[in-house]
């Protein structure tokens, strides 16, 4: 069943940043076909949305599964096939979005009728949310709504793909795109214009210095690297040899290790990117994106219920981000745990296995048997 599932969520090409209505229905009413109560939240731009389903007493703290329903666009040569017709071969199912992070969709969707059927005594509940590749934008706003929702819950499990292995901590980021406006003109009189361009390289020049900077601390060996780092990842600008610029962007990440702010290690790049005013250009600072880092006691309740309901030692962390930084800022303690590698994750045939599944199923089951009685 869990297969089935699947290859009916990969189906919905719910593409990073696009509309999700399609998916979202489809999820809601498999849901309330099921018994549980569902809440479709929309978001702010007005053609996504997040979900929440409960099944079990709403009146009750219990355990969020969280997932999100979005994949990265799948337009490489490499596929073997349609990515978003899922191909069973042997153990390995294929498509965009298997591993990150339909699989635990379906893993949950698949668990459902089954804890709807064993009394649970407290609930469990799908928080499905949008826009996680763009840097967790949608599920801000579904945490917001949560009280009204649920009783606070007692943790998160964010299924992100991680073998089925539990893991404590991930780095912060935050990602802004830097836009300077100068004066354009004709090249050979260089002295009537603003070089946008010029001043762009300025300023990255001085970003990746303060950059190396970042690996002299602070450290937290349970990462690797085991200090923040940032990285000019986008650089645009320019029209022609012959003509002075007059626009250029450059997108910007770092990655914090706990403890640290990510939006604050961008601050002396601010600081030098706006000193551009004084020669007469203008700048625009968007923030693309940031959430927090996750950092998970390992003697925590729910570490250690996920040692439980796994089999399995935690990990310590992971070099990826999720969602679940946000519901730890938000008092909610939290934990990755899902199928399939991330490895596999935003590359051409992307596949999960069947063994990864059944396993997350039989975690979700054993997380709902807990809750019974």
């Amino acid at each position: 069943m869990v297969e089935d599932l699947l290859a009916r969520l990969v189906a919905f090409p719910s593409v990073v940043g696009s509309p999700n209505g399609a998916i979202v229905d489809w999820i809601a009413e498999y849901c309330r076909a099921h018994g549980a109560s569902v809440t479709v939240l929309p978001g702010p731009e007005g053609d996504r949305c997040n979900l929440f389903a409960t099944i079990g007493p709403r009146d009750k703290p219990g355990y969020i599964l969280s997932g999100h329903m979005d994949v990265v666009p799948a337009g490489e040569a490499e596929w073997s096939a349609d990515p978003f017709t899922m191909r069973a071969v042997g153990d390995r199912c294929y498509g965009r979005g298997t591993t990150d992070m339909k699989g635990f969709l379906a893993c949950a969707l698949a668990a459902l009728p089954g804890l709807a059927a064993s009394n649970l005594s407290q609930p469990v509940h799908l928080a499905f949310s949008y826009d996680e590749e763009a840097g967790c934008r949608g599920v801000p706003h579904l945490i917001e709504a949560l009280p009204a929702l649920c009783e606070k819950p007692l943790g998160a499990i964010i299924g992100e793909p991680s073998r089925m292995r539990a893991v404590r901590a991930h780095k912060g980021k935050a990602a802004v795109r830097l836009e300077v406006i100068g004066r354009s003109g004709h090249s050979s009189q260089p002295h009537l214009g603003l070089n946008a361009v010029h001043a762009m390289a300025g300023v990255i020049t001085k970003a990746v210095a303060y950059g190396k900077l970042l690996a002299e601390g602070p450290f937290d060996p349970n990462f690797d690297p085991p200090y923040s780092s940032l990285q000019v990842g986008v650089v645009a600008g320019g029209q022609a040899v012959n003509i002075i610029p007059d626009r250029c962007t450059a997108d910007i990440e770092v990655r914090a290790v706990s403890g640290t702010a990510p939006l604050s290690l961008l601050e002396p790049v601010k600081q030098q990117f706006e000193a551009l005013r004084s020669e007469n250009f203008k700048t625009f600072w968007h923030e693309l994106s940031a959430y927090p880092a996750l950092s998970l006691a390992a003697d925590s309740p729910l570490a250690g219920l996920m040692m439980e309901l796994t089999g399995k030692e935690t990990l310590s962390a992971v070099s990826y981000g999720t969602e679940a930084g946000l519901y730890q800022q938000a008092g909610i303690e939290a934990i990755i745990c899902g199928p399939g590698d991330i490895g596999r994750a935003h590359r051409p045939d992307e596949y999960i296995t069947l063994s990864e599944l059944y396993a997350c199923r039989q975690m979700i089951e054993a997380l709902g048997a807990r809750l019974s009685g």
